[in-house]
């Protein structure tokens, strides 16, 4: 069994836009153990979402780790975490504007 510790998935969503970051593959597991927010206006507050969607599909209202949380101007925020994920298992991300930028660390499993 390898275990791969690695950047799983980046984004900087189109706004109102749900996006997948990262989906678990094939044959896999994985640890989600940090997921980051960073807004990049200089001018404006935003808003985000994220969700677990166990298996894939579409997103529910029992997947959201976050729901429209809010994060100040030119701010980051650090989401320590532990989340087990499955073979197609998926990490969505949500951005009120076009201004934030998401990054999803952890470790792969074969």
């Amino acid at each position: 069994m390898a275990e791969v510790y690695k950047i799983l998935g980046q984004s900087a969503p189109a706004a109102t836009t749900a996006t997948d970051v990262y989906t678990v593959g094939g044959s896999t597991s994985a640890i989600v153990s940090t997921i980051t927010v960073c807004n990049r206006s200089s001018t404006a507050d935003d808003t985000f979402r994220i969700a677990i969607l166990q298996g894939g599909g579409t997103v529910a209202t029992t997947d959201y780790i976050a729901y429209d949380a809010v994060i100040g101007i030119s701010d980051f925020l650090v989401i320590t975490l532990g989340i087990g994920l499955a073979t197609t298992d998926q990490v969505e991300v949500y951005a009120g504007t076009a201004n934030l930028t998401f990054q999803v660390f952890g470790m792969e499993i074969t």
